[in-house]
């Protein structure tokens, strides 16, 4: 394992990567860190075709030492598709969606659950507790299982039914609040306090390996264009953990000498009924404000106060990006939209990421001829409540 230890990005602390970890003593995440040096001696881009098309392709770029703590459901290497119909609609003729519906438990929080279940077994962890929106519980409940751990899982009763459902068929002690994820943090929060050490706090950046399972789809966009970085990469941001994680992954290719100095611009999608961060990046400030009744059809973006907030917004200037707020009536247009010219049914927050890209490049942000990745975090069969709101026929359960 090439893990060298976990550092702070506020305060530059190391700590030991050997044993459990939430946050740093300032109150900032933790993040992984590598001997890249010793990783270009061993391992080269013309040896992942040879393997496995799932994330653990890149092992020697996460965390997890003993391959029998390895937890897989086959997550990872999910398409990266061209979408001209709808792209040329739009004026960005080279649009492409990286789907992330096709993994298991049907969204990206697998790759988190992924590689955080499986070091969490491997650092001895014997329960996890975590808030969610849904779909990471679900995921984290799912992993769990496979990997022998309990799971305590916190979600607000707005949550989408199928989550709770698949917490549930997983044999997770499920929790629902009446109230936001903001609320089910507490709830865990308190758990973990009473548990004596017995319960582990894989809350939302609050341990340092989801992120780690998380930037392999950076990794993967990367690998899929031969190598080459796009000009965009657009991102829906509640927690950001997946928009941190692809500019920690980036920064290691360069790092690596597999990719140029010139990176993507990342941009941070969130809905104008829950914007934190884009208030702040309007604002030029370094911490985003909690965000007052937070509301919107793409619920698994509803976090009024995203604790990675400022590894969020550093990612967004250092890569000269932006944050973007569109509303709930937009996304649920472009969202049956798409459908229709593309045949793709993306979950709410997916389709967030296309009204920001319409209007970025009507403002011009975008320019003609520039290379755009959309990522679609969740298939859209897991929100069928939303699907009727825009409009698309639902059948009767």
């Amino acid at each position: 394992m090439y893990l060298s230890h976990l550092e702070c990005p506020r305060c530059g602390r190391e700590q030991d990567a050997g044993k459990p970890a939430n946050l740093c003593d300032c109150g900032s995440p933790l993040l992984a860190r590598y001997d890249l040096a010793a990783v270009a001696k061993v391992v080269t881009p013309e040896r992942f075709p040879l393997r496995p098309a799932d994330l653990w392709r890149y092992r020697e770029l996460l965390p997890v030492a003993d391959p029998r703590h390895m937890t897989t459901l086959g997550e990872g290497w999910t398409p990266l598709l061209r979408t001209p119909t709808y792209g040329a609609e739009i004026g960005v003729a080279d649009l492409m969606v990286k789907d992330e519906g096709l993994t298991p438990t049907g969204s990206f929080k697998a790759r988190g659950a992924a590689v955080g279940v499986s070091r969490a077994r491997e650092l001895g962890v014997e329960r996890i507790a975590m808030p969610t929106n849904g779909n990471a519980g679900a995921a984290w409940a799912t992993y769990a299982a496979r990997a022998g751990l309990g799971a305590t899982i916190v979600m607000p009763l707005d949550a989408p039914t199928i989550c709770r459902r698949e917490c549930v068929a997983a044999g997770a002690d499920l929790r629902l609040v009446d109230g936001l994820i903001s609320d089910a943090g507490r709830h865990v929060a308190a758990l973990v306090a009473d548990s004596g050490g017995a319960i582990f706090d894989a809350d939302t950046l609050r341990e340092p390996y989801r992120l780690e399972g998380k930037k392999t789809m950076g990794y993967e966009i990367v690998e899929q264009l031969g190598w080459q970085v796009p000009d965009v990469i657009i991102y829906p941001t509640g927690g950001g953990v997946g928009l941190i994680g692809i500019h920690k992954a980036l920064h290691e290719l360069r790092e690596l000498g597999w990719v140029g100095d010139k990176l993507p611009r990342l941009v941070a999608v969130q809905s104008t009924g829950c914007a934190p961060i884009v208030r702040a990046f309007a604002a030029g400030e370094d911490r985003a404000r909690p965000w007052a009744d937070a509301h919107t059809v793409a619920f698994g973006i509803t976090v009024p106060a995203p604790l990675g907030d400022e590894l969020i917004l550093a990612a967004l200037r250092e890569s000269s990006g932006t944050a973007v707020a569109v509303d709930d009536a937009e996304i649920l247009a472009d969202l049956r939209d798409f459908a229709a010219r593309e045949g793709l049914l993306l979950c709410p927050e997916g389709a967030a990421c296309l009204t920001a890209a319409r209007q970025l490049r009507a403002s011009g942000w975008i320019r003609a001829g520039e290379r755009v990745v959309v990522l679609n975090t969740g298939s859209g069969l897991k929100y069928p409540e939303t699907v009727d709101v825009a409009g698309l026929p639902v059948l009767p359960a």
